[in-house]
């Protein structure tokens, strides 16, 4: 049997509402409760140049352009996929880096059961794929499936299910040989999307995913696949986050106003903007 991994920091430094921002070779976040009333705080930020000598030279033109910055362990680590080719694994309060790997076009990713690490990667030669890592042993994937134009990662506990968006399908995988040295995914079900390029997979704290397409945003029910417009972004185009709660009905999200990324953050319930302007932004995630 395998050892557990021991438990992260019990004292996050960031706090459940902030909002964390990332793209270029940066990761900021901001207050959450400042930025609801459109003012935009830093509290902390972290630059892709701070983790010399704890990364391969390599991996800093692989750090160009980051894409997700998923909190997980109760706030108190970050995941961070680069679409120039790699993904980490962060400490907040010390800003060591726990994991690394090189993953082709990386867009999203999500913390598993003991430590593994499944990575969706998009259009790339050595990319178009789901894999799956062990956060204990950098660069060493462990499985690997098939995924066109891989832009979504989402681990549900309630269901021990890992859902991975495409351009055009949701699939559904899960665990097996999960106490072995030789872990895989199973693929149990998949549902073609209502319209092509996947972009935006995020939970919403009920049993519905949200996501984004090129030119809609739906919630997909995870147990039928049924895919329902998600009203308040109903008719936005390339919206490149959002994060919503159904409990609050509170919506954050950014959406590609340059090119690829935007200088603001837009919320709803409250209503807010935050302007951005040192950051070339592309995804906003919220502290859970």
């Amino acid at each position: 049997m395998r050892q557990p991994l021991t438990n992260a920091n019990e004292k996050p430094v960031l706090k459940s509402g902030d909002l964390v921002v990332c793209g270029d070779d940066k990761v900021l976040v901001y207050d959450g409760k400042a930025a609801r009333q459109g003012t935009a705080t830093l509290t902390w930020s972290w630059k892709a140049s701070e983790a010399k000598g704890q990364l391969p030279e390599e991996y800093f033109g692989m750090l160009r352009s980051l894409d997700d910055c998923k909190p997980v362990r109760g706030n108190s680590q970050l995941l961070i996929t680069s679409s120039s080719g790699a993904t980490l694994l962060l400490d907040v309060a010390s800003k060591q880096v726990l994991f690394y790997a090189k993953t082709p076009m990386a867009h999203s990713a999500d913390l598993l059961p003991d430590g593994r690490i499944a990575v969706a990667n998009s259009t790339h030669a050595g990319g178009n794929s789901l894999e799956l890592y062990d956060e204990r042993i950098p660069e060493k994937v462990l499985y690997k499936d098939s995924l066109y134009s891989g832009h979504g990662a989402v681990w549900v506990a309630e269901r021990q299910e890992l859902f991975a968006l495409g351009f055009d399908s949701l699939l559904v995988y899960k665990q097996r040989d999960w106490d072995t040295d030789h872990p895989s995914l199973e693929k149990v079900r998949g549902y073609p999307l209502p319209d092509d390029g996947g972009h935006e997979l995020s939970p919403t704290g009920s049993g519905q995913l949200l996501i984004s397409t090129h030119h809609h945003v739906w919630l997909a029910d995870m147990q039928t696949g049924e895919f329902t417009p998600f009203e308040p972004l109903k008719d936005h185009r390339n919206i490149k986050s959002a994060n919503y709660d159904t409990s609050t009905g509170a919506l954050v999200y950014t959406i590609a106003e340059e090119s690829w990324w935007t200088h603001h953050v837009y919320g709803v319930n409250p209503d807010f903007q935050i302007d951005v302007p040192d950051i070339r932004a592309y995804k906003v995630r919220v502290m859970r």
